[in-house]
């Protein structure tokens, strides 16, 4: 299948619990892909990343965690690591991923297609940079690192994104 015709759907990741995450089971979700890191000063996003969660997962959305440690190398530990640090500090219950690449040439073949979407400006330049992807699948919208979850820019691109069949 060419990227052109690719949905978020056509991806599958690995689960933090190592077990494959399709992201088709997503079909009908609006999906908040989120690149986090356990040491950065933006961390203290998973709160406000875990209410936007639970005050609109029953209305269809979807939040994805991709730990990275892409950027200054604050995400360095493993799977355990990240699991207990997320619950423990911010009681994290949406769904993460094993730690991925989010960019360059060795970025996951899923970033490299949400990147082609966003353009150069929308590219991930930092930890929690948001991609939201349409019940369809389809790149919606990005927002940088600096947006806070419950900030008026996340909350209306969601609100907007839930609203639209």
């Amino acid at each position: 299948m060419s990227a052109a015709n690719k949905t978020l759907h056509d991806f599958t990741l690995q689960g933090l619990d190592g077990k494959p995450m399709a992201l088709s089971q997503f079909k009908g979700k609006v999906v908040l892909l989120v690149n986090t890191a356990s040491e950065c000063s933006y961390t203290l996003q998973y709160e406000g990343l875990e209410k936007l969660w639970l005050a609109n997962r029953d209305k269809g959305l979807v939040i994805v965690g991709v730990p990275s440690n892409d950027f200054g190398a604050q995400e360095p530990g493993n799977a355990n690591e990240i699991a207990s640090f997320c619950k423990l500090n911010y009681g994290v219950t949406f769904p993460l991923t094993e730690k991925l690449v989010v960019k360059g040439a060795a970025a996951h073949p899923l970033y490299q297609w949400a990147t082609a979407r966003a353009g150069n400006a929308g590219r991930p330049k930092w930890n929690f940079h948001k991609y939201l992807f349409g019940r369809d699948g389809q790149f919606n919208d990005w927002i940088s690192s600096p947006a806070k979850p419950m900030g008026p820019r996340l909350t209306a691109a969601v609100k907007e994104a839930l609203a639209t069949n």
